[in-house]
């Protein structure tokens, strides 16, 4: 089941690369179908029992056996909720096109090819495996940035891709040390994980932590790596900074769970302080950073620099060990999971909104609208929900998540209490982007202004209603998450 989940929307999309008489309308129905089956699917993968700290959809075929290589790929409380979400944001990717007239046919399939190596990479169990679904990943969004961008996309494309494919070097770097330190010489992470299987010095798993933690930092992305992630937010297509911000981001903050954690506890203890500065800088900077800005979509791309930096805090606050710290390191874990399921909601609806004003006038610039609610009503109610969730208010997914986090990092460190501002600068600037276009005379680009088209309205509604759904029911959510974060503890305690 887990393989097909991986692997059919890549096998329908070289269908649809090599189907070259098939109508477009045609083309976008699959599309969508596939991305609606692929969902169905993993909602299978979800509702499965529990069954401890055995993995999902557990599959494992020999690959590279000299080298301790495999086909491993399984699920748990970590990955479902993001594979769940990669399922989603696909589907409304699909959905948001099916009026789409800009070559469909390689637009699909590349969208298609791009939704395997998300899955893959999230039902991973091989640091190979999941290396090669990296890397592919930068590929196929290079493409897309590249293939249906705006401005200086092609530009913005290539320093994407040598930007991230520099992280992706200081990765491998870092996954040959793991091997190379462990005992037996393995590249399954789930032996990797057990308690004792690296034995290199301290020095050494300092130098691999540091590799690793440079090449998720740069994917996430974290100060000071995060200088592609305007441009590229800018110059790519709507759908294109959608999956950027709401699924290829998450690779990084998956990854610091999924392997620096429980692959170097001893490490990630050692050097916890400078994770927690790193997303306290982030967090600020970030949020500073965004207030300054005109454009709508870099506003956007740095606010998810911020909500991204609480992710790094609460990892990195899970990492200072106290007497009787287990309880909030676990809710740290837990909070940085639900935020990055919270954050792929939110900000992907936040872009598809971006993309509107990109579509009707030409133009991201906020200074270039006013008195937006009336010709646009609808439009006006969905910038506002999606903004009030974002800055997390109660009732939406975002205070979920903040609230975990923030409760978890200032059970382990009294550090964590200088993000705060970072919510108050965010509520600023969001409520000070609505006043400007939607509120007071219309003007500029604002009349004639058309306002939410149906296949516009429906993916907007499918996001902000999920999170309205974790927001006041956030119950299964957290209790798929918290067996597995609690493991993810576990392997921290000396």
């Amino acid at each position: 089941m887990l393989s097909v989940v991986i692997f059919l929307p890549v096998v329908i999309g070289i269908v649809l690369a090599t189907s070259r008489r098939l109508p477009a309308a045609i083309i976008r129905w699959v599309w969508v179908g596939t991305a609606g089956a692929d969902l169905l699917l993993t909602l299978v993968l979800t509702v499965e029992p529990e069954t401890g700290r055995t993995l999902r959809g557990e599959q494992r075929w020999e690959w590279m056996p000299g080298i301790g290589s495999s086909y491993h790929v399984g699920v748990d409380g970590i990955s479902v909720p993001l594979i769940l979400l990669t399922s989603i944001i696909f589907l409304v990717c699909a959905l948001w096109s099916v009026r789409a007239i800009d070559r469909p046919r390689p637009q699909a399939a590349l969208f298609l090819f791009l939704q395997s190596t998300c899955l893959g990479l999230f039902a991973a169990q091989d640091l190979i495996l999941f290396f090669v679904f990296f890397d592919l990943s930068i590929v196929g969004m290079y493409f897309i940035i590249a293939g249906w961008g705006h401005g200086n996309h092609r530009q913005s494309a290539l320093k994407f891709f040598l930007y991230t494919f520099l992280g992706s070097l200081a990765l491998l770097l870092g996954f040959i040390g793991l091997y190379l330190g462990a005992t037996p010489h393995t590249f399954d992470m789930v032996a990797l994980s057990q308690a004792g299987a690296f034995t290199g010095t301290p020095l050494v798993a300092g130098l691999v932590l540091a590799a690793i933690v440079v090449g998720l930092a740069i994917k996430t992305p974290t100060f000071p790596f995060h200088s592609w992630l305007p441009p590229a937010h800018t110059d790519a297509p709507t759908i294109g900074s959608v999956v950027l911000a709401s699924v290829l981001l998450k690779m990084g903050t998956y990854g610091f769970v999924r392997i620096a954690i429980p692959m170097l506890p001893d490490a990630w203890r050692s050097y916890a302080w400078v994770i927690v500065v790193l997303g306290l800088v982030s967090v600020l900077y970030g949020a500073l950073v965004a207030l300054a800005q005109t454009d709508v979509k870099r506003m956007i791309a740095f606010t998810s620099i911020n909500h991204m930096g609480y992710v790094i805090l609460a990892v990195g606050a899970a990492g200072i060990i106290g007497s009787d710290t287990a309880a909030a390191q676990q809710l740290a874990v837990t909070g940085a999971v639900t935020q990055m399921v919270s954050h792929g909601l939110i900000t992907g609806a936040l872009f598809l909104l971006a993309g509107v004003f990109y579509d009707r006038t030409g133009s991201y610039d906020l200074r270039q609208y006013g008195g937006l609610a009336r010709p646009a009503p609808r439009f006006a109610g969905f910038f506002a929900v999606a903004s009030f969730a974002s800055l997390g208010l109660p009732g939406f997914s975002g205070f979920i998540a903040e609230f975990q986090i923030f409760t978890g990092s200032i059970g382990t460190t009294w550090w964590a209490l200088f993000a705060l501002p970072g919510i108050l600068i965010t509520a600023v600037l969001l409520l000070r982007a609505f006043q400007r276009i939607f509120t007071g005379p219309t003007e500029n680009l604002s009349p004639g202004f058309a306002d939410l088209r149906r296949h516009e309205t429906i993916p907007l509604a499918i996001l902000m209603g999920l999170s309205v759904i974790v927001g006041v029911f956030p119950g299964p959510l957290l209790a798929l998450i918290q067996p597995a974060a609690r493991i993810v503890v576990e392997s921290l305690t000396p």
